[in-house]
């Protein structure tokens, strides 16, 4: 059998010591040691989510997140949450369209029980009949709930006009047809192919030693080992079809419109990446962004207006989000439109191009205090980037964006036709 290979990616002076270590399995095992801290955050990243599932199991990814936290041979659904609350800590999860992750946070001195209490959920799970039922009901009412939330609504909605009727398009969750039609086999088999060695990540962060957690690694996630040795292509489903629809509306009786502009960007290794995020800061970021001011400081027109970027291994998405009055929503959309096409004109200026570097650096550095978002970084960098990108490095890339630079992705992106979701009391011609 072949040794464990142990390496250190990163010894960042802004940051802790990264070392990793790859399982003769294939299984990744990444540390950030940071002494100082009495916390520790531990997290399974699995490569798989939502895009990865053929239409007939839309929302398998999702599924198995609930159903994983329901019972081993080990631990009964309720020992599982009271073993971590009994010592202070928590546990979690969440489903992406392209990973999810299983998280726990506790103090560092019982790091041992949690990695044994996720090992335990993630590779040995009962995926009993009986659960699949139960949970079946639990994400049907979760269906529900976000169906009664106009501000999730509407983004289902953009995502399916900009991505289309494929996976991408699709609710993360998966519909209440597919979720009811879902099968406790097709489950095991979506696991099965899915959950595998060599498709996970699995990281710590805080007071804690890279070579013991090792260890306590190798012990917990052991039952998943002899599985397939290939994680799956993903399906042709998968495929982001070439042109993205321009205008989506739903007509819903709410007290306030809902509205999300955007389109299309790039895939989340285009080096764009940091000048579009510190246009993004310029343009919907804060208090002091320009859509923030130009709508609600000067004009009184919508509550909230922010934007967002998202980014996947072959496309990504620029958004902005605004809750106005439905009478003013046409106008609020148009006055986003025009504020994109100025940037596209003139660009940000010096003091623009500061303030937005500036939100994102803070950002990072005020998230590097918790060991949970330390576990994050780790993460999301090794599985969907496949490396770790030091702190100091991240940090230069983004202080080296020029404005050059910004106005080039705005003129790149923000310069084709966008795409508008809206929810609220009107129908499509308020927006022709």
């Amino acid at each position: 059998m072949s040794r464990p290979q142990t390496r250190t990616l990163v010894d960042d002076p802004l940051g802790g010591t990264v070392e990793q270590t790859v399982l003769p399995s294939g299984l990744r095992v990444l540390t950030e040691s940071v002494p100082a801290l009495r916390s520790a955050s531990v997290g399974a990243w699995v490569g798989v989510g939502s895009r990865d599932e053929a239409p007939e199991i839309a929302g398998a990814s999702h599924f198995l997140e609930h159903l994983l936290f329901k019972g081993t041979a080990k631990r009964t659904a309720a020992e599982i949450s009271e073993s971590i609350e009994a010592v202070g800590g928590d546990a979690n999860a969440y489903t992406a369209r392209d990973h999810t992750c299983f998280y726990e946070r506790v103090l560092a001195e019982d790091l041992p029980l949690a990695v044994d209490v996720l090992g335990d959920s993630v590779s040995a799970s009962l995926l009993d009949p009986a659960d699949v039922e139960t949970e079946r009901d639990v994400i049907l009412e979760e269906i529900a709930a976000a169906a009664d939330e106009p501000s999730e609504v509407v983004y289902e909605h953009f995502n399916r006009t900009l991505f289309g009727d494929g996976a991408l398009g699709r609710d993360i969750a998966g519909s209440a047809e597919t979720v009811r039609a879902m099968t406790a086999d097709q489950i095991r088999g979506f696991y099965r192919r899915h959950y595998l060695p060599e498709n996970l990540v699995v990281c710590a962060a805080g007071g804690i030693g890279h070579a013991e957690f090792v260890k306590l690694v190798r012990e917990a996630f052991a039952p998943l080992e002899g599985g397939p040795s290939v994680p799956p292509q993903r399906p042709a489903d998968g495929a982001v079809p070439e042109r993205p629809g321009r205008l989506a509306v739903v007509r819903d009786d709410t007290e306030q419109a809902h509205l999300v502009v955007g389109c299309r960007t790039f895939e989340r290794r285009d080096e764009r990446m940091w000048a579009l995020s510190i246009l993004s800061n310029v343009l919907g970021g804060g208090m002091s962004s320009r859509l923030f001011q130009s709508i609600r400081e000067e004009r009184g027109l919508a509550y909230t207006v922010s934007s967002s970027d998202s980014y996947f291994a072959d496309t990504g998405s620029f958004s902005v989000y605004a809750g106005c009055r439905p009478e003013k929503a046409a106008q609020v959309r148009e006055l986003i439109v025009e504020e994109l096409e100025r940037v596209v004109r003139s660009g940000v200026t010096v003091e623009e191009l500061s303030r937005g570097k500036k939100m994102y650096e803070v950002g990072v550095l005020l998230g590097l205090e918790d060991s949970h978002t330390r576990m994050n970084w780790l993460g999301r960098e090794r599985l969907l980037y496949g490396e770790v990108t030091s702190l100091e490095r991240d940090l230069a890339r983004n202080e080296a964006v020029t404005a050059d630079q910004v106005r080039a992705v705005a003129a790149d992106i923000l310069s084709q036709p966008m795409t508008t979701a809206a929810v609220g009391p009107f129908d499509q011609k308020e927006f022709a």
